[in-house]
Parts: structure tokens; C-alpha cells; sequence
């Protein structure tokens, strides 16, 4: 018995015996709606006498109906909202007709109706609630076959407007998924209490309750269009009580405007991170870029990158892509291709170092803006190699704003760092350097230099997260330099999107600083990233201390104490107001910084950037033996 319930869970019926079984509970349902009609009492002589043709005709109408709307090649265990709709349109429409035929045969044939009104009226009622409730019963029973009660994992949906609905939809339809949804969790009064295909809706203050009450493993947030601090206090909440947290994508990224089990994904750090979105100046970015000739330096990092995706949504006559990273930048130029970006783009490989290189490429495709984002960004790897930082970072960056100067560019736009601020390592005080020669440089020149300076991003291959992400992955531990460790946050398309409305407003010699929010600190964000992947700290993965690393801060700054900030009319921008600096000044003490590398004398190079930068003091590095008292 049990092999042969497989064998027809395994294979479905041939549709014609669909068909035929559909045509007995159309026979079923007419004797039923005789009997309903005469109140299971005997049934008229003069109507058992017509039995034969009512039947013929009834049955006909349907056949012809089904076979046109073919309902009967649907499979059975997997009928669905439509299914039962089609079924309920078709009865209907079959129904209807056999009202023109009644009125047919009395005008016409017999004289009289050859079924009664009401007798159409209950037999499609009837017809209807059969087909659809014997389609859902076998598909409950499939589903129950496949996936027992006792195996399923129970979960809570937060949210019961239309999205938790489909949810609900989508778990219940799919086969391979194991789960039961125990209760919904919405705080609108009006829905509390009332229940919504079969599972009650209950307040959130109920949520521990449910938890505890059902072993309930996950809790699926389905509202669409959360604000992010409701979301993390939802979340927050949710991971009280140890339970995993899973999310429904906005209805944009659904498939063909179809939930699937597939895309409901585990809640990511990034997402707990986010802010409210950002709110643009798109007639002011597009009038700065449209048509324009723009060269992205770095473009095969990851703000380069982003800034190269939100600058071809603006219609760029060019869009050139530099970068010394082959693999990267041909990873960038696949994905410009296979996304469809019509804005006409050049890959181009080069060093920001290299004059040759760079003059050619000014020379060539003559750009209106620069976003300048090539720099090394890595505290400890710069810390052991300044040499490199005041070549890529200081004359890289001369380099480019030179040339930016010799070809008229309209705007330079510098990527800089929140370690420029009261630098306390290499790289801090390197780009600190650029900073000041692309300013001081702009006083001289007709192309307006812009600076932009923000905080860690979300995502960015320097990022913690993606670490943390790995170290979780693999069993742990995560690896963190101090407990009091804090840093500033903002996603990839967050700070592009702040660096080109302030690149736009900008006229020229202004430091931008970026409102980062509130600091998060380090250890916190790695405690919520393994309850978030449903683990327990000290029992599935370890934390431990390694250290401050070389020039590490535990605290970053977004100004110096000297300066202060100026409003914009951006709420998440800001006018730093620093100390400035006479080119001709700048140009030596820079030109003798360069010089240097030839020496490979790290300490002669340290030396002469704090002489440059007064307010560069090393911090947990060989370097503190060369700041004064």
C-alpha cells in the first residue's frame, strides 16, 4: 500500500482521467442540487423523465467548457489561487449557457424550462465547491505526505498585510520547504485576533510567547518598505529570544511579481546598518554630468566601481574606467555589458603614478570631471610600507590633478578618508598630504578641487564585515583588535551618492565631510553578525583580542579639533573649515616628500610627513619614536 501511495505521489494522473473525474462530480453535483432542490423529498415524475437529457446536455456543456478552458491538465497537488479562480469562471460561463438553452427549449423545443432555474443555480454552487475543495484537499494531503507535521520547522511571520499573506503563499506551495507558519505578528489593532488562511494574527507583544510556546526556529519579516531603525528593532527583539531572523525582498526584485521560498534570505549586518535613503538632487547631478566626459581613477575598487554604476544612470557622453587592477576592471566591464548600461564607457588600464600613462589618457578622451578614488587604503599594509603610500597616494594624486590643471578639467573630486582627521598612521597622514595639495593646488588653477571625507563603507573589500563573514563561516574565531574598538559606517551607494551631490554643489576648495551617524562599536556589530547566522557566542564561535594593529586608532574622527563645519543645504553634508596651506609652499615640501623614495629610509620618510602634517601622531607604531614632546 505505502509503495503504491509513492508511485502516485511520484506520477501524475493522465489529464483525461482528470477530465472524466471532473465530469463524475459534475453528475454527482446535479443529482445533489434535485435533491437540495426538493428538499430530499421524492423528485417529480415529470423531472425524473427528463433525467436522461438533462444529464446529456449538462454534461456536454461541461465537457466543451473544460476541454476549451483545458482546467484538466492543471496538476492537481500544485492548484493554487488561479487554478480555483479559472474553475469558478468556467462553471460560471458553462452555467450561463445553460440558461440559454433553458430558454431555448421552452420557447422553441419544448414549451417548457428542461431544468429548473434553481436546480443551475445550486448544481454550480455545488460543482464549484467540489472541484476546488477536492484539488485542495489532495494537495493538503500531498504536501503532508511529503513534508509530515512532526519534520516541519516552525516559523512566525512579522507582518499580516498582503506580502505576509504570500509568504505564507510561498512556503505552503513549496514542496522541499519544511515549514509550518505557527502565527502572524502585526501591530495593527485590527487585524489582531483575526485569522488569515487558517493562522491567527497576534500582537508583537506576544511574539516571546509564541516563540517559547511553538519552538518556533524562525521569524520571516515580510512588511514591505520598513524604516531601518524599526527594522533593527525588530530584529533586535526577534534575536532576544534566539531565533533566526529572515527577510522577504522589496516586490522589485521578486521574479516575474512572484514571491519564490529561494529569495526569503537571512537578515545581512549591511541591511542593520542602513539609514533612511538618501534624498538627491537629481536635476543638479544630472545637469553636472549629463553629456559630460567623466574619468573614474580606481574604478575597479569598490566606491570606484559604485561611483562608475551611479554616474551612467545620468546619460554621461563618456564614462572612462582606470585602474591598474586587470581582473577586477574586466569583472566591472562584464557586468557594464551584461546589465545593459548604455552610456558609451572605456576600460583602460593604468597607474596613477605613471605621467606617460595618464597624460595620454587626459590627452585621449579630454574629461570634464575627475573622481578620483585610486589610493592604498590599508592602515597596517601602509604602515609597513610608506614608500608606496607617498607613491600612490601623494603623487598619484599630484599627477592626476596636475594633468587635471594642464587639461582644463572642470571639476577634481577626491575620495579621502576620515584617517586624514588628526592622523595617527601612514596612510591617515598620506592622504591628509593629498588633501592639501589638491586644495592648495585649486587656489592657482581655474578646475574647481573638491574633497570628500567619510568613514569605513559597508562591503568594501577593506571592510571588516566581509572578514567576519568568513571567520563565521569557517567555525571562527573572529578576530577583533580591541573590546573598545568603535568606527564610523556608511553602505557603497550611500557615500557615492553623498560624493556626487557634493561634488555638484561643490565650488571649489571645500572638504566635504558626510554626517556617518553614530560609531558602532566593532565587538557589538561581530555579536549581532552571529546571532544574526544563528550561533551563540562562546559556545558555536569564539571572540577573541588580538591587539590595536600598527597606527590603529580605536576611535576615528571626522575633524580635527582645530576645525569645524559649515551647514549645506544637504543635511548629511558638511563644509569642513581646515587650515590652508600656500602652494608654492606645499609644492616644495611635497616634491622633497617624493624625493625620498628613492632612499627607501622609512623613518627619513615618516619624518618629513609629520613635518608636513604637525598634527600626525603615530600611535602603537615603530614610528612614535619620531613625534616630539
Amino acid at each position: 500500500m505505502h509503495k503504491l501511495l509513492d508511485y502516485f505521489w511520484k506520477y501524475n494522473l493522465p489529464r483525461w482521467s482528470i477530465l472524466i473525474i471532473d465530469l463524475f462530480i459534475c453528475a454527482f453535483s446535479l443529482t445533489l442540487a434535485f435533491f437540495l432542490r426538493f428538499n430530499f423529498k421524492s423528485i417529480p415524475q415529470s423531472e425524473l423523465d427528463n433525467f436522461p437529457l438533462i444529464y446529456s446536455v449538462l454534461l456536454s456543456v461541461r465537457l466543451f467548457a473544460f476541454i476549451i478552458s483545458k482546467i484538466y491538465k492543471g496538476v492537481v497537488r500544485y492548484t493554487g489561487a488561479r487554478d480555483a479562480t479559472r474553475i469558478f469562471l468556467i462553471i460560471l460561463l458553462s452555467s450561463f449557457f445553460l440558461f440559454i438553452i433553458n430558454i431555448f427549449t421552452r420557447q422553441i423545443l419544448l414549451g417548457y424550462y428542461l431544468i429548473p432555474h434553481s436546480v443551475i443555480i445550486i448544481d454550480a454552487l455545488v460543482t464549484i465547491f467540489i472541484m476546488v475543495s477536492s484539488r485542495l484537499a489532495i494537495k493538503a494531503i500531498y504536501f503532508e505526505n511529503k513534508n509530515p507535521e512532526k519534520q516541519k520547522t516552525q516559523v512566525i511571520i512579522y507582518g499580516a498585510g498582503e506580502s505576509g499573506i504570500i509568504t505564507k503563499r510561498t512556503l505552503d506551495r513549496d514542496a522541499a520547504v519544511r515549514y509550518k507558519v505557527v502565527g502572524f505578528i502585526d501591530d495593527d489593532e485590527k487585524k489582531r485576533g483575526r485569522s488569515l488562511e487558517g493562522v491567527f494574527v497576534y500582537p508583537t507583544s506576544k511574539l516571546g510567547e509564541l516563540v517559547k510556546d511553538n519552538d518556533v526556529e524562525s521569524v520571516i519579516i515580510s512588511i514591505q518598505n520598513l524604516p531601518p531603525d524599526k527594522k533593527n528593532t525588530i530584529i533586535d527583539e526577534c534575536l532576544q529570544y534566539g531565533v533566526k531572523v529572515l527577510n522577504v525582498p522589496p516586490v522589485a526584485k521578486w521574479i516575474n511579481g512572484e514571491l519564490s521560498f529561494n529569495q526569503i534570505k537571512s537578515i545581512n549586518i549591511e541591511e542593520l546598518l542602513e539609514r533612511e535613503p538618501i534624498k538627491l538632487d537629481n536635476a543638479l547631478i544630472n545637469e553636472q554630468l549629463n553629456n559630460k566626459t567623466i574619468l573614474i581613477t580606481g574604478a575597479a575598487g569598490s566606491i570606484g566601481a559604485e561611483l562608475a554604476r551611479q554616474c551612467a544612470k545620468f546619460n554621461p557622453s563618456l564614462l572612462v574606467l582606470l585602474d591598474q587592477a586587470e581582473s577586477p576592471l574586466h569583472e566591472l566591464e562584464l557586468e557594464f555589458n551584461e546589465n545593459g548600461v548604455t552610456c558609451e564607457h572605456e576600460v583602460v588600464i593604468g597607474d596613477v603614478r605613471n605621467m606617460d600613462r595618464l597624460r595620454n589618457v587626459f590627452n585621449t578622451f579630454k574629461p570634464n570631471i575627475v573622481f578620483h578614488a585610486a589610493a592604498y587604503k590599508h592602515v597596517p599594509m601602509m604602515e609597513n610600507n610608506p614608500s608606496e603610500s607617498i607613491l600612490t597616494n601623494i603623487l598619484g594624486t599630484k599627477t592626476v590633478a596636475d594633468l587635471a590643471v594642464e587639461f582644463n578639467v572642470e571639476k577634481f573630486v577626491m575620495i579621502s578618508t576620515d584617517k586624514a582627521v588628526n592622523p595617527t598612521n601612514v596612510m591617515g597622514a598620506s592622504k591628509r598630504i593629498a588633501e592639501i595639495y589638491t586644495q592648495s593646488l585649486g587656489k592657482t588653477s581655474t578646475t574647481k578641487f573638491i574633497t570628500t571625507r567619510f568613514g569605513n563603507v559597508l562591503g568594501s573589500n577593506g571592510s571588516v564585515i566581509p572578514r567576519f563573514k568568513k571567520q563565521i563561516e569557517q567555525g571562527g574565531p573572529i578576530t577583533i583588535t580591541h573590546p573598545d574598538i568603535t568606527r564610523f559606517f556608511m553602505t557603497i551607494p550611500e557615500a557615492c551618492q553623498l560624493v556626487l551631490e557634493a561634488g555638484c554643489m561643490g565650488k571649489g576648495g571645500e572638504i566635504f565631510v558626510f554626517d556617518m551617524g553614530q560609531s558602532v562599536k566593532i565587538v557589538d556589530l561581530a555579536r549581532k553578525m552571529i546571532k544574526l547566522s544563528g550561533l551563540k557566542e562562546g559556545i558555536d564561535i569564539k571572540i577573541i583580542y588580538s591587539g590595536l594593529r600598527p597606527g590603529e586608532k580605536l576611535f576615528e574622527e571626522l575633524l580635527a579639533t582645530s576645525e569645524n563645519t559649515l551647514p549645506t543645504h544637504h543635511q548629511q553634508i558638511l563644509v569642513g573649515k581646515v587650515r590652508e596651506y600656500e602652494f608654492v609652499e606645499v609644492t616644495q615640501f611635497i616634491n622633497e616628500l617624493i624625493s625620498l623614495f628613492n632612499t627607501q629610509d622609512n623613518k627619513r620618510i615618516v619624518s618629513k610627513m609629520k613635518d608636513i602634517v604637525p598634527e600626525f601622531v603615530s600611535n602603537n607604531s615603530v614610528f612614535q619614536t619620531l613625534d616630539k614632546s
